[in-house]
């Protein structure tokens, strides 16, 4: 799935409100993108996603039915 199909997913499905969805696009279009960048930007956004990643938290804690 390239990053095109994954937003079209995120929208028909209404994953817009999923923030975790919205880190996975940006890791594909990353990977999209990565021919483009040198080995230190790469790391760097890299590094950004996963701090973003990490910011959620606990995010599916009360929730498990819902997103698993």
């Amino acid at each position: 799935m390239n990053s095109h199909e994954l937003a079209k997913y995120i929208e028909a499905t209404d994953g817009i409100s999923k923030p975790w969805l919205l880190i996975q696009l940006r890791l594909k279009k990353l990977q999209e993108r990565r021919h483009e960048l040198s080995a230190d930007d790469y790391a760097k956004q890299v590094a950004d996603i996963h701090d973003d990643l990490m910011k959620l938290g606990e995010w599916w804690v009360g929730r498990e039915r819902d997103v698993f």
